[in-house]
């Protein structure tokens, strides 16, 4: 019982900080989103901090699963691509909460959360190996730092873009996610522009 309440709890931070980002969300709104007493919330969370890094907590779980379901035989640029695209459905679906700010008093939360830091640690190590291995193979761009592109990937967390073109009804949130995905790996430029760029 104590378990679902929880997971309901951590579930409604998510959507809040997903909607409103950390700074706007209340505890207030979670405790009405689950159905219970702002008192017993905090007798699961002490502070909205520990909330927020919760929800994290459990989102950086589910990408750590994520990345355990892709094929070991894939290419890294595939891997690369299906991550991004999952990340980017979670975020049309309202299931990814909006990344703190700079100076927000969750990412110090967060810095400290032990199951946050090692979690992304490990997905970072998991995507900075197959970016690596993509440069090498011709697939990405060798000449940009494997960090700045393991950035741009994790930027695709919260990208506009997605909302923007959602907002547009023109698309359907795959057909978005494959827009998407064309410019972040493919870039603005034409094809052909770029062959007689770097045969001329």
């Amino acid at each position: 019982m104590l378990q679902a309440r929880e997971t309901a709890i951590i579930q409604a931070v998510n959507r809040l900080l997903a909607e409103r980002g950390f700074e706007a969300m209340t505890v207030d709104q979670v405790a009405i989103e689950v159905g219970i007493a702002k008192a017993s919330l905090y007798k699961h969370f002490p502070s909205k901090e520990d909330l927020a890094a919760a929800a994290m907590v459990w989102v950086m779980r589910r990408a750590q699963a994520y990345l355990a379901t892709l094929p070991s035989d894939a290419s890294p640029m595939d891997n690369l691509r299906a991550v991004v695209g999952w990340t980017m459905a979670l975020k049309l679906a309202g299931e990814m909460p909006s990344l703190p700010s700079q100076n927000s008093s969750l990412r110090a939360a967060l810095v400290s959360n032990k199951d946050y830091m090692d979690g992304l640690m490990e997905v970072s190590d998991i995507l900075g190996a197959w970016i690596e291995a993509a440069q090498s193979q011709g697939a990405l761009n060798a000449k940009l730092p494997a960090i700045a592109v393991l950035y741009t990937i994790f930027a695709r967390a919260c990208d506009p873009v997605l909302e923007f073109l959602k907002m547009g009804q023109q698309y359907s949130d795959e057909e978005i996610v494959e827009l998407v995905l064309s410019t972040c790996f493919d870039g603005l430029g034409s094809r052909a522009n770029f062959r007689q760029e770097t045969n001329g």
